[in-house]
């Protein structure tokens, strides 16, 4: 039986304990989704030495009296299918007792090795499905920050490192940042070229204030002549970071700073002493026609390996009432969708 911790210190104290926590696991991304979502932390095993541990999201669908349930990248588990055989029911009984109509997972654990493999095989075998809904980037790109600035050098393309170099020679320069409402504007400014929806202003200023002020996120900007060109946000929890915010202005493009941004995140990362560098998102199918493919070139050029994730899986104690609602839902977004332009 898990332990349900709902403090916070104690329950992310727990998770740093494993080999590669998610921040989307920690109690602070839970406190980032509240009110909307309340959280549950579960843990199983000792504290000192967990099994496992699953921060589990549940919130109503509006004024219906449905709940739906969902642990971000996780639950985290260690990486032994006999642990999984002691979450997953667990995880099912959480489910039923909370009267929820699914419970979704996420968990980063690569599709294309043996655990992933026999871990897609039991979900089958226990009634969990492939969801519809793939909340977070299934696949992304992954760099090995332990093998230093040398050889991350080396195992990049050589137009990559060319760039690196020229926007030195242009004049950019890079350095951590607390102007967070310029990099907000970049951001904006990049979702309207690029065609990508974003949060309101204030979404992302708490998130990336109440971060860097917890020593768990960094912001960089790159500027040409004090211009700012280009910035990025970094989340970090354990040994890992994530590259989830990235903008650029359309002026100065020329000067490559985004290349040089991406450098000097690189190397923060490995400053903070992290292992593994997570680019956090990439194309669906590895194939030009991706509307990915652009983004993931530029990734690949820094050297990061394609790695699949397992993706969301569903479990619903009613799989009647699932069928309906994974029928109707798409059809009720985009009439939203419609009626608000």
């Amino acid at each position: 039986m898990p332990l349900f911790d709902n403090d916070p210190a104690r329950f992310d104290a727990a998770l740093l304990r494993f080999q590669r926590p998610h921040i989307l696991q920690s109690s602070q991304w839970a406190h980032f989704k509240a009110p909307i979502w309340s959280v549950q932390r579960q843990v199983w095993g000792d504290e000192a030495s967990p099994l496992a541990a699953a921060s589990i999201l549940t919130r109503k669908l509006g004024p219906l009296p449905i709940r739906i349930q969902y642990a971000p990248k996780g639950p985290v588990v260690r990486p032994e299918l006999a642990a999984w055989h002691k979450v997953l029911p667990e995880l099912e009984a959480h489910a039923r007792a909370s009267k929820a109509l699914f419970i979704k997972i996420d968990p980063d654990i690569d599709a294309e090795s043996a655990l992933g493999r026999a871990l897609i095989a039991l979900l089958q075998q226990r009634g969990w499905v492939f969801s519809a809904d793939q909340v977070q980037f299934r696949n992304t790109v992954l760099s090995d920050l332990s093998v230093g600035e040398e050889m991350l050098l080396a195992s990049m393309k050589q137009k990559t490192r060319y760039n690196i170099r020229l926007a030195g020679r242009r004049g950019v320069v890079v350095a951590p940042s607390g102007d967070f409402d310029t990099f907000y504007e970049l951001y904006a400014e990049t979702a309207a070229r690029d065609g990508f929806l974003i949060r309101p202003r204030a979404y992302y200023l708490q998130v990336m204030r109440t971060l860097q002020r917890a020593g768990m996120g960094q912001l960089l900007l790159a500027r040409v002549e004090k211009a700012p060109v280009a910035g990025l946000f970094l989340f970090r929890f354990g040994p890992t970071a994530w590259y989830f915010y990235g903008a650029s202005s359309s002026q100065g493009r020329r000067n490559m700073p985004t290349y040089l941004l991406q450098w000097e995140a690189l190397r923060w990362a490995m400053a903070q002493g992290c292992t593994t560098y997570d680019w956090w998102g990439a194309p669906n199918e590895l194939d030009e026609s991706d509307p990915m493919w652009g983004v993931y070139r530029f990734k690949e050029g820094f050297g990061g390996r394609f790695t699949r994730w397992i993706g969301a899986w569903d479990y619903a104690p009613n799989r009647m009432l699932y069928r309906t609602y994974t029928g109707a839902m798409p059809k009720v977004l985009d009439l939203m969708r419609r009626r608000h332009g």
